[in-house]
């Protein structure tokens, strides 16, 4: 029987294998590669001798089993892939390599880890805005997304809400660049799968909407990462659309089936976490109106009865005195009583009152009492709100006073959720000279699209505000801010104890 040389069992070798074989030389130049190495390699055996290919000894970056190492390689069509490798050293300083194509494998980890933290994020962040923030990252940290967004909208009709994003850098004024397209006729593709309920998978999107005039806004905003596909994966909670998540591409990657089921789970937890904002915002309004009817039955109960003895007690006071023949012990008595019925009422009135103020103001004074209100109009409005105030800022001593001032904060941020248009607001506490405390409310929104009115009254809401200040010696300010957005501003004395006038 013929023995076949060493070099010639080798090759054979080489040439049957299942996974990429391959001899390189001393320059890293491929000398040889079996065909599937050459097919991982997506190029024909002829054509990669002589290239350049990625197994040098120093190549090693991404994690790996032990012994063995990761490079990238490109595809003839662009497209990416992960190698992982292993290679033995030749006597001329070459070597052998063995390699394989892990892309698929790699991206399916990441995804499940991205699963496993979003699912986090939706069990402990209060912030609705800053849970879907955390989604959207967790998306663009996989290896083929360049950007994400998250937005919610009730109807097609009426603009969306930006809850969640990444990859964009700043670009807070994108629902209003976006409603400026759709005025310009743009068709947006997203709103698709919000009114079918299906994902939308558009390639080749980005130089579409960049060669569009109708879509100019927004050519800024578009024109940042490094995209080309598009996936539009509508957000579905106990059968109704919510939103949707989109999904920017890199160029020469594939939306295929593994990245769509990807991004569904990742809908999935979007969904969940405004549903559980929706339904935690449901719950705290319906304890305020079972607080208010509570109140309102102890109001009835307590005062309003009291103070219907007191009416039919002066009635008979002055039924007496209009006598003529009033006897004064029986008139001190009645007197008596009627004062003591005023104490009473007063005393429930009083108590009352205070049970109206928020828990946190009493308990916790007045930061607190403002971040857990905070917490809750960022829950009901996808508004990101920042409190910013000293660690040690204990506010003014006097309860009524701490009351006013969180009442104007209060009707400030009312008035960004209902009339600014705004993404971000600012709430901050500063220390004054002599004790006076500086709060200011500013927003980054365009403010309402209608121009002042010359002469115009002044809104009944800024005139409360203005009055509680006043109350305190304090001075109040509104208007438009010289960078943008809207900003209202207090600035209180020492305050003084005991109410104004």
């Amino acid at each position: 029987m013929d023995t076949v040389p060493g070099s010639d069992v080798l090759l054979a070798l080489l040439e049957v294998s299942a996974d990429g074989l391959c001899v390189v030389d001393a320059d890293g130049r491929l000398v040889h590669v079996n065909p599937a190495g050459a097919a991982v390699l997506d190029r024909p055996p002829a054509g990669l001798v002589g290239l350049p290919v990625p197994f040098a000894p120093d190549a090693a970056g991404q994690a790996s089993p032990p012994g063995r190492a990761r490079a990238g390689w490109a595809w003839a069509d662009g497209r990416r892939r992960t190698l992982e490798y292993r290679r033995t050293a030749l006597p001329d300083g070459g070597a052998a390599v063995w390699f394989s194509d892990v892309t698929d494998a790699s991206r399916q980890q990441e995804r499940l880890t991205a699963i496993a933290r979003a699912a986090a994020s939706v069990a402990d962040e209060r912030s609705l805005r800053a849970t879907l923030d955390a989604v959207a990252r967790e998306v663009v940290m996989t290896a083929n997304i360049a950007a994400v967004q998250i937005l919610t909208l009730d109807d097609p009709r009426e603009d969306v809400q930006l809850l969640g994003m990444a990859g964009f850098g700043d670009a807070a004024d994108f629902t209003t660049r976006l409603s400026a397209c759709r005025r310009l006729g743009a068709h947006v593709r997203f709103m698709d799968a919000f009114e079918t309920g299906e994902p939308v998978v558009d390639v080749h999107r980005r130089e579409v909407i960049l060669a569009d005039p109708r879509w100019a806004p927004l050519h800024e905003v578009m024109g940042r990462p490094d995209w080309d596909s598009f996936v539009a994966m509508p957000l579905v909670v106990r059968g109704h659309q919510v939103g949707v998540i989109n999904a920017y591409y890199l160029p020469g990657e594939d939306p295929g089936p593994s990245s769509l089921e990807f991004l569904e789970a990742m809908a999935d937890h979007a969904a969940v976490a405004i549903d559980t904002a929706a339904l935690l915002a449901q719950t705290r309004s319906q304890a305020e109106t079972d607080e208010r009817r509570r109140l309102a039955r102890d109001l009835h109960d307590s005062v309003v009865q009291q103070l219907f003895s007191m009416r039919l007690q002066a009635a008979a006071l002055s039924a007496q005195l209009d006598g003529g023949a009033a006897d004064p012990a029986r008139l001190r008595a009645a007197a008596s009583e009627l004062a003591e019925l005023a104490g009473s009422a007063l005393a429930d009135l009083r108590g009352l009152v205070f049970e109206l103020r928020p828990l946190e103001l009493a308990e916790r004074g007045l930061v607190e009492a403002v971040r857990a209100h905070v917490a809750s109009v960022e829950v009901r409005s996808g508004l990101l709100i920042d409190v910013d105030a000293p660690a040690d800022l204990a506010g003014p001593g006097d309860l009524d006073v701490q009351e006013d001032l969180y009442r104007i904060v209060q009707e400030a941020l009312h008035n960004v959720v209902k009339h600014a248009r705004a993404t971000a607001v600012e709430v901050r506490f500063t220390r004054l000279g002599g004790g006076g405390l500086l709060v200011e409310v500013s927003d980054d929104g365009p403010g309402p699209t209608a121009p002042p009115v010359a002469g115009a009254r002044p809104t009944l809401g800024l005139v409360s505000m203005r009055e509680r200040a006043e109350r305190w010696g304090g001075r109040l300010t509104a208007g438009p801010r010289p960078g943008g957005g809207w900003a209202v501003r207090l600035e209180l004395p020492q305050p003084r104890s005991g109410g104004g006038a």
